[in-house]
């Protein structure tokens, strides 16, 4: 059976996977929940160093001195730029590349560039006032659902991001993407969009077809769209649709 391995986003851990992983541990898949540098369990690891090439590395050490091949490697929210980053130093390890409510970025963006001046300033003012310059604590709910949707996460799963989220090292949104490769049909590529968040697959058609710039990433024929009805979090919300849709990209990687 498949290898996947499961990248999270901003403040949680590899915890957050724990109810797919379940399900396709069951179905005998192989998977592993990596947790990144600074970040859950690994949070007494965080400081001012921490970047976006500390969590790159994170996840090409665990392919490497795990010995994974052929895995189908998925990336939620931000980390969706880290496993660009791991894909292009480790294509040959690739049977597939997931995106999760998030998008590839272009060779020398930071996350930071999604974010505008006004974002990114008031960002960096949150990491000066509440995190010593260069963390970003867990937000409040409110502020959780004004950065992305909580369409779907019931009061138990809000209950467990509030108690386990860590902050998240501004480092990494610092830090542009460092690509050398062009990508060449070594793994099948795939985004799951949450209608109920910022992307619905209609929309990213739509924008792809309107020669958006930031969609040229995806434009590409190979890419294939799937569509989960939920907020910004499916692994909490949807964790059997989103097993099944990850079933089926197995099936074609």
């Amino acid at each position: 059976m498949a290898t996947i391995v499961f990248v999270h986003g901003a403040w949680t851990g590899g915890w957050i996977w724990r109810d797919v992983a379940a399900r396709l541990r069951a179905e005998g898949y192989d998977v592993y929940t990596p947790t990144l540098t600074g970040l859950g369990e690994r949070v007494h690891l965080g400081g001012p160093d921490v970047d976006l090439d500390t969590h790159i590395t994170d996840i090409i050490n665990v392919l490497s001195y795990e010995g994974l091949d052929d895995v189908v490697l998925v990336g939620h929210s931000y980390s969706g730029i880290v496993v660009e980053g791991v894909a292009d130093r480790a294509p040959d390890r690739l049977a597939g590349l997931v995106y999760v409510d998030c998008a590839p970025l272009s060779d020398g963006m930071a996350l930071f560039n999604l974010f505008g001046d006004e974002g990114r300033a008031a960002t960096e003012q949150v990491a000066n006032e509440y995190g010593d310059g260069w963390k970003l604590p867990f937000p409040s709910i409110e502020d959780l659902g004004n950065i992305a949707s909580i369409a779907g996460l019931d009061d138990a799963a809000l209950d467990l991001m509030t108690r386990r989220g860590t902050p998240q090292p501004i480092g990494t949104y610092r830090q542009p993407l460092s690509l050398a490769h062009e990508f060449d049909g070594e793994y099948t590529r795939s985004l799951v969009a949450c209608s109920l968040g910022d992307f619905s697959v209609e929309w990213l058609k739509s924008g792809i077809a309107s020669g958006e710039p930031m969609l040229e990433p995806i434009s590409a024929p190979d890419w294939t769209f799937y569509e989960l009805e939920t907020g910004h979090w499916p692994m909490l919300s949807e964790p059997e649709k989103l097993s099944e849709i990850m079933i089926e990209i197995v099936s074609r990687s």
